[in-house]
């Protein structure tokens, strides 16, 4: 697995996380669903990524081309 790939679906993860938690618990978790919204919209134009970071240093490997 290459780096876009696994925040790709580490960012699927925490939304159906979101999602789960909204149904179950409360209406509030809406706002942790807009905040990964919007942590992947700002990724997409800066290719700044904390998710990214964190997964080079645990050593998955790059090959894609949106977090360099």
């Amino acid at each position: 697995m290459n780096l876009d790939r696994a925040v790709m679906a580490f960012a699927g993860v925490m939304i159906l996380i979101s999602v789960a938690l909204v149904y179950f618990v409360s209406p509030k978790w809406l706002l942790f669903t807009a905040f990964i919204g919007l942590n992947m919209l700002q990724a997409s134009f800066t290719g700044f990524c904390p998710a990214a970071m964190i997964f080079k240093k645990l050593g998955v490997q790059g090959g894609g081309c949106a977090f360099k």
